[in-house]
């Protein structure tokens, strides 16, 4: 499978590769990291940067814009679109007590632990049902995304030391 992903990528320059393989929404930073660092040689700190970038585009794309696409779908969905919004507002009402308690450092948490169904898209998307501003949120989002890319690296370059002596 690491082959053929590469394979995929290869008709990219690397730096270029690295990024769009952080803006999947199930590869992220735990597809990109190791890709750019075991497959393409790229430098630690330049596949850190370009794969925090590159997961951050999409995060912030929802983030920003996921009230507003929402609040369209609503407006021509007719009575699923109501029935959408008044689900949606039950969810936040339900979230008011989580939200208190963990705030915004455990959407941090969430988008930082590099496991499947966690991640920068998953944190976006979080944030947006969860009703927390796109001002409140990003910052947190993109720590995230930072601490995750620190931990999928710490992992690569161990694996790598580990299996590729």
């Amino acid at each position: 499978m690491f082959q053929s992903i590469i394979q995929f990528f290869s008709q990219f320059p690397p730096e270029i590769a690295t990024v769009l393989m952080a803006m999947t929404p199930v590869g992220e930073l735990r597809l990109s990291l190791p890709v750019a660092v075991l497959g393409y040689h790229l430098p630690v700190w330049e596949a850190y940067l370009l794969a925090v970038f590159g997961n951050a585009i999409p995060a912030f794309i929802i983030a920003a814009f996921a009230g507003k696409f929402h609040a369209w779908v609503v407006r021509r969905a007719g009575r699923w679109g109501k029935d959408w919004a008044d689900y949606l507002a039950s969810v936040q009402k339900k979230f008011t007590g989580p939200y208190e308690k963990y705030g915004l450092w455990g959407l941090a948490i969430f988008i930082g632990v590099p496991l499947p169904m966690t991640g920068a898209w998953s944190g976006a998307v979080a944030a947006f049902i969860f009703g927390i501003p796109f001002k409140k949120s990003w910052p947190y989002i993109l720590l995230g995304i930072a601490i995750s890319g620190l931990l999928t690296l710490l992992l690569t370059v161990g694996a790598d030391k580990i299996f590729w002596p």
